[in-house]
């Protein structure tokens, strides 16, 4: 049996066409949650920081939804938390024009400090942010956690946009 030339492009039409269908179906580009922050809602944010309501308190927070914390022995915008300290607590770092185009969006007072690394940190009210790396998006859990490094005592605080405490705290100390 012989194939005529209009059965295998037919085939060829059908196939592609078949491709294009699919590959339109197959396309999973949505802008849902995963489910993982429900104690978190989404807010107002400039792509480097935002505003999030976690468990009652509105934080700051980082580009992938983390609560941000400030510590009490960097008053005055000295950074302490530096070698093993940012291991636990990474800087949450940002040119002087992305703090300032933050800063205007969400009304609240954002800078940068230069680190002890010759690195931008973004700072809130004058207090070096640092994300806490033991938690989920969307989570507390570094709220109130005390920890030593390099011989200094931090404790760490979620930083709100109110400048009150944030409502959850953990059980202990130091959850890591």
């Amino acid at each position: 049996m012989r194939l005529s030339i209009k059965n295998p492009l037919t085939i060829l039409v059908a196939v592609g066409l078949a491709a294009v269908v699919l590959a339109a179906c197959g396309n999973s580009n949505s802008n849902s949650d995963n489910g993982t922050a429900t104690a978190a809602t989404p807010s107002t944010g400039s792509g480097v920081v935002s505003v999030k309501n976690v468990d009652g308190s509105d934080v700051l927070a980082n580009s992938q939804g983390k609560t941000l914390y400030t510590a009490d022995v960097e008053k005055g915008g000295q950074i302490m938390c530096t070698g093993s300290c940012n291991s636990i607590w990474a800087p949450a770092t940002a040119t002087a024009q992305q703090a300032k185009s933050a800063s205007s969006q969400l009304d609240v007072k954002l800078a940068t400090s230069k680190r002890p690394d010759g690195g931008r940190q973004l700072t809130f009210k004058g207090m070096p942010l640092y994300s806490f790396t033991q938690e989920q998006a969307g989570e507390l859990d570094g709220n109130g956690v005390a920890d030593e490094f390099n011989g200094t005592h931090f404790v760490w605080t979620a930083a709100t946009t109110s400048g009150s405490p944030a409502m959850s705290t953990p059980s202990g100390s130091s959850p890591y």
